[in-house]
């Protein structure tokens, strides 16, 4: 099972397009090479753990990917935790639970990220449902160990089941492993409030999943158990830029003062 340091640091490796996807630019090889170039980077400056996404894929398939996808994906994610010394994660978007387990548990990988998990929301690809009542028989039927974090109130939606953050974080708190909570869109800051309503509901880790800068991690380091991050570590902080590794060295440099600070 998933075991993360407290105040762990959750880099996202970004895949270039996939096969099939619209911006792909016909090299897998690429591919490989853009996903094992990010991760050194991020393994250099001292992050806890890595997640594989299709980030570039847009626009979404909903919840079933194509098998080019997955196929692309577990090849990438193998070779990832291969060469890393942290945990590494999947996630297949936009909300491909089943896919990214098998992944996960064909692969080596130690957990997955499941954007609705349950109930349902309203999105760009209309509306997405959670399947976790598929992804745990699955789970058990593999005799996987892999761990699943879950969005509350995952960004680009609306929710449609839930009438609070704090009754949706009270469910998967009995379906996931930990849960995550973002802003209202991709690299935006994830409100405080949110986190607090979470953390207060949840019985297990909750962590931030997207705006958090080296000027807002002191407010919200004492509330999360750990920290994804994407966008910042992008040039100018734009998702879908490539690393920057000066962006990732001041974010870990933050990291360990607050981290020393913390210490008695």
């Amino acid at each position: 099972m998933l075991r993360l340091p407290d105040k762990a640091v959750i880099a996202c490796v970004h895949l270039p397009p996939t096969p099939g996807a619209p911006g792909y630019g016909g090299s897998v090889g690429h591919i490989y090479e853009s996903a094992l170039a990010d991760a050194a980077v991020f393994l250099r400056h001292g992050v806890d753990a890595l997640i594989v996404e299709n980030f570039r894929d847009a626009p979404f398939y909903p919840q079933t990917v194509p098998p080019e996808t997955v196929a692309t994906v577990a090849g990438v994610t193998r070779e990832v935790v291969r060469m890393s010394s942290v945990p590494t994660g999947v996630a297949v978007l936009r909300n491909d639970a089943s896919a990214a387990l098998a992944i996960a548990t064909a692969t080596g990988a130690a957990f997955i990220r499941v954007n609705v998990h349950v109930g349902a929301v309203l999105s760009e690809q209309g509306i997405v449902t959670g399947n976790s009542h598929e992804t745990l028989r699955l789970r058990r039927a593999l005799g996987s160990d892999v761990a699943i974090l879950a969005d509350a109130r995952v960004k680009h939606s609306q929710p449609w089941a839930y009438p609070s953050l704090a009754t949706e974080v009270r469910d998967l708190s009995q379906r996931a492993d930990g849960i995550v909570v973002s802003g209202e869109l991709t690299g935006l800051e994830t409100s405080p409030e949110d986190l607090l309503t979470a953390r207060k509901a949840s019985g297990s880790p909750v962590y931030v999943g997207s705006g958090t800068t080296p000027q807002n991690l002191s407010a919200v380091y004492p509330h999360a158990d750990g920290f994804i991050v994407g966008s910042y570590f992008k040039v100018d902080g734009v998702p879908g830029n490539q690393v920057d590794e000066s962006r990732v060295a001041a974010f870990m440099a933050e990291v360990r003062t607050l981290r020393e600070s913390a210490q008695p």
